[in-house]
């Protein structure tokens, strides 16, 4: 029987705060995500955090940052998390070694034992069929 992790966390790529400000949808969009994802689990809002990687420079970006966010869960008792990154449709360096190398550690330092990083969709047959059905009906009439 496969144990549950304690936290399930959905990290997006981040981007400067002022974008929100400025009226960009996608955190919005972000937190809608992790809601269906959680409704369609059927679990509490505790059960599933968003949380936002891949900050540089000097500016403020959205929160809360995935690195400092598994680190406060581990250091409030949750021992097995598992991180998904639903903005990606494939895994890519930067997040592989973002999530598995800088994120795993900083959980892993605070206190966090079972770390599992959940892969994106890659080139499941799945998927392909799902990106070229999408693709499909947006080029209605244009091919």
């Amino acid at each position: 029987m496969e144990t549950q992790p304690d936290v399930l966390v959905a990290s997006y790529h981040g981007m400067p705060e002022r974008y929100l400000m400025q009226g960009d949808p996608y955190h919005c969009q972000c937190q809608k995500t992790s809601r269906l994802l959680r409704e369609r689990l059927g679990w509490d809002k505790d059960k599933l955090v968003t949380t936002f990687q891949s900050k540089f420079g000097p500016e403020e970006w959205l929160k809360p940052y995935t690195v400092e966010d598994v680190a406060r869960l581990a250091e409030a008792g949750k021992k097995r998390i598992a991180v998904i990154a639903p903005a990606f449709s494939a895994d890519c360096i930067e997040t592989l070694e973002e999530i598995n190398e800088e994120i795993r550690e900083s959980f892993e330092a605070a206190g966090g034992e079972d770390f599992t990083y959940i892969p994106c969709l890659n080139d499941e047959d799945a998927h392909i069929v799902a990106l070229a059905n999408v693709i499909d009906e947006n080029l209605g009439g244009w091919v």
